[in-house]
């Protein structure tokens, strides 16, 4: 049978008509690139996170902004520098001379959208403040626990390592965080010269009307009611086990990615407007959701093979399910 939102008229009131209004909407101020915009929406939808990774000027921070004014929440932005402190991000006690009592006050980590802007330019103990955010949405200070919105997102952006000095590598425990990671290059010239033409009002974010935090709400619980068969469930962790067997792996992808690369690919399904997933959808996302989790032995690297390279033969050689 055909879930719900499949039928009938689509307005906002309907969940796939909100995911598809994000994508219409950012669309809007972010030329191309309709490839990352359905990546970030998919992990909005499953409520996950992502690493963007690419050059200076690529629309990376813009990105963020208009996710955050479509959804209608609350936009934060962390400038991670050397000598940015764990505190800087999730908030600190300070004492209170006037009522004499310790209060809370909340870091930018408090917000729907979470910009992490460069975030290897911190040291690990910084980057390390966000792990518990990322996984359990609470923060803990001092001893005592502040949870976070039920609609948080932390977008975070890399500086690629081999163009730049002065960064942290990000530990496999903090990439692991992240339901997928996704490059925004540079754009061809045709739609540079769309950007040109556009910049003022590219600028101004128009993104249209926003959706609301509770049609996003309602959006990802209505993913959660799309059928995906055993035999998917089957090829997903075959995939991973394959990434796991290879002998120039050191570490593989961990049980949190199979989880994510099934639910991308119920999300991704839920945008096409089907109610059971395909692997199709699998394969659209195999390579955000575990290519930045695998971490390949020091011979490996040397002979300039890429986990980019073991997901692709994984891809080619694991049997797709009929």
């Amino acid at each position: 049978m055909r879930a719900t939102w499949l039928n009938g008229c689509r307005s906002m009131e309907d969940p796939l008509e909100t995911a598809r209004e994000i994508m219409r909407g950012v669309g809007r101020v972010i030329v191309g690139k309709q490839d990352v915009i359905r990546k970030i929406t998919v992990a909005l939808l499953c409520g996950g996170h992502v690493l963007i990774e690419g050059f200076p000027g690529t629309a990376k921070t813009m990105l963020a902004k208009a996710f955050a004014k479509k959804i209608g929440g609350v936009f934060k932005r962390i400038q991670f520098t050397p000598d940015t402190l764990p505190t800087d991000v999730t908030g600190f006690h300070f004492y209170n001379i006037s009522t004499g009592e310790q209060v809370f006050r909340k870091g930018p980590v408090f917000a729907n959208i979470v910009l992490a802007d460069e975030i290897n330019r911190s040291s690990p103990r910084t980057q390390a403040a966000l792990l518990e955010a990322m996984q359990e949405k609470q923060v803990t200070v001092d001893g005592i626990t502040y949870p976070l919105p039920r609609i948080f997102m932390v977008i975070a952006t890399q500086v690629p390592y081999r163009y730049e000095e002065g960064v942290y590598p990000l530990p496999i425990t903090q990439l692991d965080r992240f339901m997928m990671s996704v490059w925004s290059g540079y754009s061809d010239p045709s739609e540079e010269v769309k950007i040109i033409l556009r910049s003022d009002e590219i600028e101004e974010l128009d993104v249209g009307e926003p959706v609301g935090l509770d049609k996003l709400v309602g959006a990802q619980e209505a993913v959660k009611r799309v059928e995906v068969s055993e035999e998917i469930a089957k090829y997903i962790v075959n995939l991973v086990n394959y990434v796991r067997g290879r002998e120039e792996v050191l570490i593989g992808a961990s049980h949190r990615a199979s989880v994510s690369l099934f639910r991308a690919a119920r999300a991704n399904a839920f945008i096409e407007g089907r109610d059971y997933v395909i692997p199709d959808d699998v394969k659209l996302f195999a390579h955000s959701v575990l290519d930045h989790r695998i971490k390949l032995t020091i011979e490996a690297e040397v002979e300039g093979l890429k986990p980019q390279d073991i997901v692709e033969e994984a891809l080619r050689s694991v049997e797709v399910p009929k």
